[in-house]
């Protein structure tokens, strides 16, 4: 059985909102356990009769933004994309040292 699927409360639900190379839900059956998708733009695209939460929801968001309730996870910023920034960003990240996400601006016509 999977690790997750283990840990998994009978009934419980699992939700993803990423695109798995491979998904196999056999092993939530015996759980009882659900799967659910989420696509942010779902509501949009196929006009559902409910379209109008999306917006709703965004709007909550936006406002647990500004007071502070959601924060971002950047850590740092490295200015342009370029070689030189990637290079830095990769070997933040592969010290094993790095924290938070880090990011990385639109392109820059540098050539190293």
């Amino acid at each position: 059985m999977l690790p997750l699927v283990e840990v998994l409360a009978p009934q419980g639900k699992f939700g993803l909102i990423d695109d798995p190379v491979s998904l196999d839900a056999t092993p939530l059956k015996h759980k009882a356990a659900s799967l659910h998708w989420e696509f942010m733009f779902a509501r949009s695209l196929f006009e559902t009769q409910d379209m109008i939460a999306q917006y709703r929801l965004l709007n909550e968001v936006s406002e647990l933004v500004d007071v502070g309730v959601i924060r971002t996870t950047l850590a740092e910023s490295l200015g342009a994309i370029n070689a030189t920034n990637l290079k830095k960003a990769h070997a933040l990240i592969e010290s094993g040292r790095s924290r938070g996400k880090i990011g990385l601006e639109g392109f820059s016509s540098e050539a190293k």
